[in-house]
């Protein structure tokens, strides 16, 4: 078997194996959010970054409807000098729980995206996003880290983390996920 074959069997995987209640539930909170006009927030580091970004796109101008409210979602890592002046200034940690202190009400939603679900900075975002009254969902990987038990949902890719492409593993589950949640979404189903 060549490598790619071996690839996507291993991606095939992972993807069957993916958390369809929790999936569900992201679904349900963000029709919510939509329907009562609360604010989504996204945020994530590196590739998380980019999905946290690609998501808020694919949710802010890939729904709109004449019928429906339009929803209100801002990716916290798209300002790159706010995040750069809260970094230098106060530290990395702080980049995403520092906006979200300034922008979000109780009823918003918070979307966490880290492939390991350890990575500080979003673990203090939930914390805030909690102190706030937020919902929260988790998009990670792995057996959901100490975000899972941060969120109020957390959609966990499972990935054998002692494999050497297990980090890519969990990125691909979570493209795909955050697509599908935005697909049932638009579609108006689940």
């Amino acid at each position: 078997m060549d490598y790619i074959t071996r690839y996507l069997d291993e991606v095939g995987q992972a993807l069957r194996s993916l958390p369809h209640d929790e999936m569900n539930q992201a679904i349900d909170i963000l029709n919510q959010a939509r329907k009562d006009g609360k604010q989504v927030f996204v945020m994530g580091n590196g590739g998380s970054a980019a999905m946290a970004s690609h998501f808020a796109c694919d949710l802010g101008k890939g729904t709109v409807e004449e019928t429906k409210p339009r929803f209100k979602v801002l990716s916290l890592n798209d300002n790159i000098p706010l995040l750069t002046a809260y970094g230098n200034d106060f530290g990395y940690d702080v980049v995403f729980a520092e906006p979200l202190a300034s922008l979000a009400q109780p009823g918003d939603v918070a979307i966490a995206i880290s492939s390991s679900g350890n990575s500080p900075n979003v673990l203090l975002a939930m914390d805030k996003a909690a102190e706030i009254g937020l919902t929260t969902i988790g998009i990670s990987g792995y057996q959901g880290g100490k975000l899972r038990g941060k969120v109020n949902v957390c959609v966990a890719v499972p990935a054998n983390a002692q494999h050497p492409d297990s980090m890519q593993h969990v990125e691909d589950g979570q493209w795909v996920i955050l697509h599908a949640i935005f697909v049932a979404i638009r579609q108006g189903v689940k």
